[in-house]
């Protein structure tokens, strides 16, 4: 049996609770070129408006995330997800406060200033963001749309 659908004020709610406590997104990103998806989980920060993720230059990700800037993100479990369409900027070498490195690093476990290949940090503005648990919640799953919240 579902539970009963949330209100989407008590969604927002849980939102916020999870971007602030959760640890990992799952980020998925595409080649400007070729189209080719590519997904990865990445461990995240949430300052209350954009998500900080750091991943090697090099990669995949780092390529794509410069090249278009574009991503998808989804936070937490299928049954209770938060979808995050949005805007990925790279941090200028430098560019992260040390209190936010650490603590980033603090809240995830992980310290990208401590590996070997150089990491970069994206911060991630939602541009759009949606949250559901089951079927009975799709209908007003969009809680934020152009930047702005909905609720």
């Amino acid at each position: 049996m579902k539970p009963p659908a949330r209100t989407t004020e008590q969604r927002k709610r849980d939102v916020l609770d999870r971007l602030e406590n959760d640890v990992d997104a799952w980020v998925a990103t595409a080649d400007p070129a070729s189209g080719t998806p590519y997904m990865v989980p990445l461990s995240f920060l949430w300052d209350g408006t954009t998500l900080l993720v750091a991943t090697p230059g090099g990669s995949p990700t780092g390529r794509n995330l410069r090249s278009s800037g574009k991503v998808r993100a989804g936070v937490g479990p299928t049954r209770d997800v938060v979808l995050i369409e949005g805007t990925a900027e790279p941090v200028p070498d430098g560019g992260i406060a040390e209190d936010v490195a650490a603590a980033f690093a603090a809240k995830t476990g992980f310290d990208p200033r401590a590996q070997a290949e150089p990491y970069t940090y994206y911060r991630i503005r939602p541009d759009r963001l949606q949250s559901w648990r089951e079927s009975n919640e799709l209908a007003g799953r969009d809680l934020m749309r152009g930047g702005a919240w909905l609720v």
